[in-house]
């Protein structure tokens, strides 16, 4: 069964309490993620003396959607989030995105590293002072690992694709204890599954923390983000309006997850997946390498719920890298507020990283297949944003030079009023079941997954249900561990 391991190794736990009250670290509780009213008031005071991105473990309180936004002192409110006008998505649908530049390091990944770690360590089965804490990633996750890691005074070791962006590197040298980069870019994951089983056999004492198959990362999201996406909804669906679904790049497959709590409560909503039409694993079995950093792929990750899954779509890396030069470069915003997109979206569009822009794309195209209009909203996420992507910028005008008034002209007629239903595929059992299969050569074959468990994944009617009624338990271990460390 897909439960969470939650068997307590007193020792280690009480080596990890230790380490907890020597670092002043409190732990939220899932609930305080997704309601910060219950987060208490000496703590939010605490807050307003500290920077959104600082090495401070308050900054723990500040893994939730509802941070306000602003880069120090920040309490909390609502959910975060910006609405797309037709004007620039050229559908009459409402297309709606969670932004996630306000969680600490600038990426809401560091809430599914907190998922994936705090069930291992309130049971003592990680123990910071003596384990390293290995984070394999594309990019964010492994930010978010090592930021944890770095509260706990714990050595970590960040994996990543060498090809990722320059930023991302820079800030992981100065926090994580060790940085490993793979051959590759976004779409060579096995270069980080071969680099993680060459570290299990070295002989150190570790724990490897792998967002593509840790349910604690599904969890996290489908609690959080999920609930995040209902009251984004609550807020903005009037009394005609219709919630179709929620459209998102499948990475590690944890914020997908989100759709699962969607589906519960809209029972007849869709979860689409997208991809890079480049690597169009799931779309058609097939490989290569794209531009879309942070949507790791060639293969299926263990911790996606293919059975929920209604759609796959493709994007082409070459829209998103194009369109990021529109939303960034002065010329190209000056000509989309030509074209009518108003100036307070346009000046909010550096909230837009690779994989955000991504996702519009998808909800964009779910919109335009299944014709929706001015009354239906589509759900979708902005991972992280231009803050860490800066330097695409300057190559991209090194290599195809300035970005001109032209240019805009077609990146905006082309990609985004241009978006058409083509690399996409609605899901019959068939092909879902065809998607779940694909998770055999990875899991089974290569990373020691059973042939039972595959099987359970998919004819189990708990499986995913079980994982999920895990929160309130994990809850209680929490409290009880806070309660231990003795920081009030």
């Amino acid at each position: 069964m897909a439960k969470i391991d939650l068997t307590v190794i007193k020792d280690r736990q009480e080596r990890a309490i230790n380490r907890c009250r020597e670092r002043n670290i409190i732990l939220p509780t899932f609930a305080q993620m997704k309601n910060p009213d219950l987060i208490p008031a000496k703590t939010k005071e605490e807050l307003r003396s500290i920077g959104l991105w600082d090495v401070h473990p308050r900054n723990l309180f500040r893994i939730s959607w509802k941070n306000e936004p602003v880069t120090k002192g920040g309490g909390f409110g609502g959910v975060n989030y910006i609405e797309f006008p037709s004007s620039l998505t050229g559908t009459k649908a409402r297309v709606v995105a969670m932004v996630g530049k306000w969680f600490p390091t600038g990426a809401h990944k560091v809430g599914a590293a907190y998922g994936c770690l705090v069930p291992r360590l309130v049971t003592g089965q990680f123990d910071p002072t003596k384990q390293k804490a290995v984070w394999p990633s594309t990019g964010n996750y492994c930010r978010g690992g090592a930021y944890d890691s770095a509260l706990m005074a714990c050595e970590s070791i960040a994996i990543l694709p060498e090809g990722m962006s320059r930023e991302r590197f820079e800030w992981l040298q100065k926090i994580a204890s060790e940085v490993i980069a793979t051959p590759g870019s976004e779409s060579n994951v096995k270069e980080i599954f071969d680099k993680c089983w060459e570290l299990r056999k070295s002989g150190q004492d570790l724990m490897i923390f792998n967002q593509f198959e840790e349910f604690g990362n599904y969890l996290w999201h489908y609690e959080i983000t999920g609930h995040a996406f209902e009251e984004v909804l609550k807020k903005v669906m009037g009394p005609k309006d219709n919630y179709r679904g929620v459209a998102l790049t499948t990475g590690s497959a944890g914020t997908i997850g989100s759709g699962d709590y969607m589906k519960e409560i809209f029972p007849t909503s869709k979860v689409v997946a997208s991809e890079a039409l480049q690597c169009p694993t799931l779309l058609n079995n097939g490989f290569g390498s794209h531009r879309i950093e942070g949507i790791g792929d060639k293969h299926v990750p263990w911790i996606h719920n293919i059975k929920n899954t209604d759609m796959i779509v493709a994007i082409d890396d070459n829209a998103v890298v194009n369109i990021m030069r529109l939303f960034n470069e002065p010329v190209g915003r000056k000509y989309l507020v030509k074209k009518g997109v108003p100036e307070a979206i346009v000046d909010q569009l550096d909230l837009l990283g690779f994989s955000g822009i991504a996702n519009v794309l998808s909800a964009i195209k779910f919109a335009k297949y299944n014709e929706l209009g001015e009354n239906d909203i589509v759900l979708t996420v902005l991972t992280d944003s231009m803050q860490l992507y800066g330097s695409r910028i300057d190559e991209m005008n090194k290599q195809f030079g300035e970005f001109t008034e032209a240019d805009a002209a077609a990146t905006f007629a082309q990609y985004l009023q241009g978006v058409t239903s083509d690399n996409l595929l609605e899901l019959t059992y068939e092909s879902r079941k065809r998607v779940h299969n694909l998770k055999y050569y990875t899991w089974v074959e290569q990373q020691g997954k059973t042939f039972a468990e595959i099987q359970e994944q998919w004819y189990e009617p708990n499986y995913w249900t079980d994982v999920q009624g895990q929160v309130a338990e994990i809850d209680d271990l929490i409290t009880e561990f806070n309660g231990k460390v003795g920081l009030h």
